[in-house]
């Protein structure tokens, strides 16, 4: 009964921007410009491509041919499958990834939020002042109120449904996002000495080439292109059978790749800009996008409204990405335990509050409380990023391999009449190469965490 009302994509287009908004956030505008810059520029944005072709093409076609196949969210589609219970632990796990990250994600879209009004409202200098953003998160109370902003208009969009939210919502902002994307990178690569920063970032420098590079690209991968959070999986159940995998796979990628290079050429030239050249300022991390580009702002000409629309553009793309999660979420509640999507939304926006309230509040009056060492928000992140996502991803190798076998995953691709044109890189990958590397970044960023090597 569940079944005949399930939500669904209008079409090939719906999923395209979905899947795409899905992927576009705050891992390609504030995650990927930092790690492109600390690992080397070109030579890290070519292993990034490289992967993306092969690793990240293999796992979008894999879980969203899976969602198709069963029509359900992420632990239906496991036990379905394989009806084994040790491989539902692994349903479990890609279900429960994304109800752990929303919480924090959210927090960090609330800083955007705060961003965007301040540049609206206030004086440029006062934002580029450097304990502008430590004073901000570290006050309990405001870090929350726009935590609870930013969780809002989430939610009002899941409430909506799939055509209705996701897909229209969607529609409307990926197109701005690429327009707001375009504006800025042409601002920042004509700003004096921003040229040195393009050379850095298209010319690869194998020097600065070390395994680090490959890690690092390849956990950005799971951040940047959704895979290994369930929600693949879940708008792969929306998508009905004419729509072409393969064909939407490339250009969700394509459209990923693209942001995340948009979202360098904003940041890393105006750097090199600001900074006449030192490269050691690429380094600064996370703070890049919260202290780093306000100060950039304060001294262009047009700053003010630079900054407007680069943090519109970042919103934009954090919403698209908090709603894919989200909806992962209640679509899980939905399936599993025959929860109405209110009742399960609901279900989520207290999860949201509290969990999402740790974080917020980690950085002011929970500060001193600690995990492993690491504050709320930290540990999330470490929790579902270097750990559960790699073992969900293995999980999902082992599903297609070992219960539902390759050709069946085939057909299913091959589902809108159209040849599987890439089916010999797509077996020897999930076979073989996927597994190998979703360990090596697990181990790696294991022993990082003790201390054992250093990222």
């Amino acid at each position: 009964m569940k079944q005949e009302h399930r939500g669904s994509f209008s079409g090939k287009i719906g999923f395209v921007l979905s899947a795409a908004g899905a992927s576009v956030g705050l891992g390609n505008i504030w995650r990927f410009p930092y790690l492109c810059a600390k690992y080397g520029g070109g030579i890290f944005l070519i292993v990034y491509i490289l992967l993306a072709l092969t690793f990240g093409y293999t796992m979008i076609i894999a879980e969203t041919a899976i969602g198709r196949y069963t029509k359900k969210s992420p632990v239906g589609a496991f036990n379905s499958i394989s009806n084994n219970k040790l491989m539902g632990l692994g349903g479990w796990i890609n279900a429960i990834i994304p109800i752990l990250i929303v919480p924090y994600y959210s927090v960090i879209g609330g800083w955007v939020c705060k961003y965007l009004f301040e540049y609206i409202t206030n004086d440029v200098n006062v934002i580029a002042s450097d304990t502008f953003f430590t004073d901000f998160i570290t006050d309990g109370i405001a870090s929350e109120l726009w935590f609870i902003v930013f969780a809002a208009l989430v939610m009002i969009v899941i409430f909506m449904g799939v055509e209705g939210g996701i897909e229209r919502v969607s529609k409307m902002v990926m197109p701005v996002l690429v327009v707001l994307a375009v504006i800025i990178c042409v601002y920042s690569v004509t700003r004096p000495g921003a040229l040195e920063g393009v050379k850095y970032l298209f010319v690869p420098n194998f020097q600065h080439f070390s395994i680090m590079t490959i890690v690092t690209a390849m956990g950005q991968m799971f951040y940047s292109l959704s895979i290994a959070m369930g929600i693949l999986i879940t708008f792969g159940s929306y998508v009905k059978k004419e729509v072409s995998i393969e064909g939407s796979t490339k250009q969700v990628e394509f459209f990923d790749t693209i942001i995340a290079v948009l979202a360098s050429l904003m940041i890393i030239p105006a750097v090199f800009s600001f900074y006449h050249g030192d490269e050691s300022m690429l380094k600064a991390g996370p703070s890049l996008m919260f202290i780093t580009m306000p100060q950039i702002f304060a001294s262009m000409g047009f700053g003010k409204i630079i900054g407007i629309l680069f943090f519109a553009l970042v919103l934009f793309a954090a919403v698209t990405s908090a709603i894919a999660l989200t909806e992962s979420a209640v679509s899980t509640f939905a399936d599993e335990f025959k929860w109405s999507r209110k009742k399960g939304s609901i279900i989520m926006i207290v999860i949201m509050l509290l969990l999402g309230s740790l974080s917020s509040l980690g950085n002011g009056p929970l500060s001193s409380v600690t995990i492993i060492g690491m504050q709320f928000l930290d540990f999330f992140d470490f929790l579902t990023n270097s750990v559960m996502m790699p073992i969900a991803a293995v999980a999902t190798c082992i599903l297609i391999t070992r219960f539902m076998g390759i050709e069946k995953l085939e057909a299913e691709v091959e589902q809108d009449g159209h040849p599987f044109k890439r089916k010999g890189v797509f077996s020897f990958m999930i076979r073989f190469l996927c597994p190998l590397f979703v360990l090596i970044i697990l181990v790696s960023a294991i022993l990082n965490v003790f201390g054992i090597i250093s990222m």
